[in-house]
């Protein structure tokens, strides 16, 4: 199973858990990374993760980041189509990063591309024509334990 974990998720663990979904939300990325590290799973990182992770202003946070994406074991680089397919999603409702991001995930047909980001779980979901699945953090750790 290849998946694809978008910036907000890569995050979570580094939220301030005061809020319960928070607090499981954070538990189901560890799990995940878990089952990547047991290489159950494979975690791909790309271009636009780095460039994302590089711009964190706190430098811990930022060190944090990146070091989970050094997990990954596939990277996933910008190509023309991507740039062309995340210009359509962007047109279709999705912001310039977002678009960037599920681009690349659908073109390199991950099998899931998990977001804990409400608004982009629900824009892209309605998508139609996407070569991957988009999934939250909660339902993805469910595929990966089966």
């Amino acid at each position: 199973m290849r998946i694809y974990l978008d910036n907000c998720c890569l995050q979570r663990p580094l939220d301030k858990q005061t809020q319960p979904r928070i607090r499981v939300e954070t538990e189901a990325v560890f799990a995940v990374l878990a089952a990547v590290q047991a290489k159950d799973v494979t975690l791909c990182n790309s271009e636009f993760l780095l460039y994302e992770a590089g711009r964190i202003p706190d430098e811990a946070r930022r060190a944090e980041s990146l070091s989970m994406l050094s997990l990954a074991n596939e990277f996933l680089g910008v190509t023309p189509a991507v740039e062309t397919l995340a210009l359509s999603l962007e047109e279709q409702g999705l912001g310039a990063v977002d678009a960037l991001h599920l681009a690349c995930a659908s073109l390199a047909r991950v099998d899931y591309f998990c977001t804990c980001d409400d608004k982009l779980f629900r824009k892209a979901s309605a998508m139609a024509g996407l070569d991957c699945h988009v999934i939250t953090l909660l339902n993805l750790v469910v595929e990966v334990s089966q």
